[in-house]
């Protein structure tokens, strides 16, 4: 995937006599710059990784009946639940923290949020050529 860079490159010359030979110094600088809509949609990428990471932490938890008792995996669900929350109410089943469960409306939460975070993050780069973006 290439990226839309603006490149600068500045050369400069000197030339000094010293003695009987010439010297000729060059120093060449580039730099380069990032697109601000690439930028943005960098963010929305990691953004949503990091909350479909966190669902996929839990549903792994959850099927092999991870305690709460645990910081961490209370962490894990308390955080994930948050994300998790909307999607609840789609199946009918009330999860069983402790016990192996499969939840289901975690899974079809990751692929919510995956769509959603290809789609905003497209969103910034909308008008770019192709190759651009």
């Amino acid at each position: 995937m290439n990226e839309e860079q603006n490149k600068t490159t500045e050369v400069r010359e000197t030339n000094q006599q010293q003695g009987d030979t010439n010297v000729r110094r060059q120093s060449v600088s580039t730099s380069s710059s990032v697109d601000g809509g690439v930028i943005m949609r960098r963010v929305v990428y990691y953004l949503g990784g990091v909350i479909i990471a966190l669902l996929a932490l839990r549903v792994i938890l959850l099927l092999l009946g991870a305690s709460q008792t645990s910081a961490f995996v209370d962490f894990i669900y308390v955080v994930s639940g948050l994300f998790a929350w909307p999607f609840h109410g789609i199946f009918n089943y009330q999860p069983s923290y402790g016990a192996s469960t499969f939840e289901i409306s975690s899974i079809v939460a990751i692929i919510v949020y995956a769509l959603l975070t290809v789609g905003i993050g497209r969103l910034f780069t909308l008008g770019k050529a192709r190759d651009q973006a």
